[in-house]
């Protein structure tokens, strides 16, 4: 008979409630199941008892909730599960950020209608068993968030807990950040960050020092399909692998930030880098997927914070953000990953260079939700730039602030950054 672990957090709301209801559905379903808490018996060892119980499952089902989050010790069962080989399957319990160390792997939403044929699809699945019979029916929770909108990616349950290599990686896995996939062009490698679907406020909060209230509208913004992001800007080494040549001013180091690169040449760079590698589909990042990274689920006017300082961000440290303290002035570009990345793993979102989007600009954006917008636009439009350089204020390297630039303009503080597709 396969088996299902449970882990979840005793929080005596949510988590608690579903971790009870999966057990009920998966008994049913002709599965043993081992709840952690509920499994030990007096005297029992915790820690020989869980590998005991860990290595004779087959499958992990993860129940997750804003306890979970700050939990060491399911955090230690998840690390023990992964390192025997168990597949985690991740079951959101309640709207929470979803934590760092599972950002590896696709998550079920049952914040609000709950697929239980969905789930033990999954579970039998990872456990190498037909699929159960029906489940039964959904008892109601008290306390549940119906109409919940979710901040964590959910999956109609086809890949649920599978991490995938793309076919254009050269190397893929995990860190402390989450899963990355290596792209080698001709010697040169560049490291991409799964960044998964979600929903997130854009913009600046009417609090938020400094802000251009006109360009900086707040809507919520939903993404429905992740996708692979570069985790620093485009270096002049893959520029010149891709392209032949090195347009950038700064030339100290290949690995600083290609710019003096227009908008037209980024499209050049695309076309010519996808005719390279088979199923690639690279492009510039939409303006929306740009600021959900930048902000990697934060709502401060930088992932850092409520401000900077030279040390996190190459800006004109002359002209700080809010009152900040007065720091070093670089003058040029830096090499990329010389400063602290943001909480999902990406580098120098904030300062360094202006990144390209692929958007036409809009001088206001709406103020009512939207899903997947396109940032389309014609020839000769202008387009959106973001995240400001080295050689801005504090102010213009914020989240939130959105700027222009014409289509076949150059800069020295102008470069981008690669999206692939989803």
């Amino acid at each position: 008979m396969p088996k299902a672990f449970i882990s979840y957090a005793r929080d005596g709301g949510h988590g608690e409630n579903l971790a009870a209801e999966i057990q009920q559905q998966l008994q049913a379903a002709g599965f043993a199941v081992f709840r952690d808490v509920i499994g030990l018996k007096p005297g029992d060892v915790w820690y020989h008892k869980l590998e005991f119980e860990l290595e004779s499952s087959n499958v992990m089902v993860l129940v997750v909730s804003e306890k979970v989050r700050t939990s060491k010790w399911v955090h230690n069962e998840v690390s023990m599960a992964e390192e025997i080989g168990i597949p985690v399957i991740p079951v959101l319990a309640e709207k929470v950020r979803y934590p760092l160390w599972l950002r590896h792997l696709q998550i079920l939403d049952f914040c609000g209608a709950r697929d239980w044929a969905v789930l033990l699809g999954a579970v039998g699945d990872r456990a190498g068993r037909p699929s159960p019979p029906s489940p039964l029916s959904r008892q109601a929770v008290e306390g549940e968030q119906e109409n919940a909108t979710p901040l964590s990616p959910s999956t109609s349950g086809r890949g649920v807990g599978v991490r995938e290599s793309p076919v254009w990686a050269q190397d893929a896995g995990q860190d402390q950040y989450g899963r990355y996939a290596d792209l080698l062009v001709k010697g040169v490698t560049q490291r991409f960050r799964w960044i998964e679907p979600g929903t997130f406020w854009m913009g600046s909060p009417a609090s938020e020092p400094e802000r251009n209230a006109d360009r900086e509208v707040r809507h919520q913004v939903t993404l429905g399909k992740g996708f692979w992001l570069g985790d620093t800007a485009c270096t002049q080494a893959l520029w010149k692998a891709v392209m032949g040549n090195n347009p950038a001013i700064f030339k100290d180091s290949e690995i600083n930030p290609v710019e003096e690169v227009s908008w037209d040449d980024t499209q050049e760079f695309f076309q010519t880098l996808n005719s390279m590698v088979s199923g690639l589909n690279a492009r510039l990042p939409t303006e929306a997927q740009w600021e959900y990274a930048c902000r990697a689920g934060t709502h401060t006017p930088f992932s850092f914070g409520d401000n900077i300082t030279p040390e996190q961000v190459n800006y004109y440290g002359n002209y700080p953000y809010a009152n900040g303290k007065k720091g070093l002035y670089r003058q040029k570009t830096v090499p990329v990953k010389s400063l602290p990345a943001n909480p999902w793993g990406l580098y120098e979102m904030h300062g360094n260079v202006w990144e390209w989007c692929q958007d036409a600009w809009q001088e206001k954006l709406p103020a009512e939700p939207v899903t997947d917008p396109e940032g389309s636009g014609g020839a000769g439009v202008l387009r959106v730039v973001r995240g400001g350089s080295w050689l801005n204020d504090g102010r213009s390297c914020r989240s939130a602030y959105r700027d222009w630039f014409v289509p076949d303009g150059r800069n020295v503080d102008l470069g981008f950054r690669l999206v692939l597709g989803h």
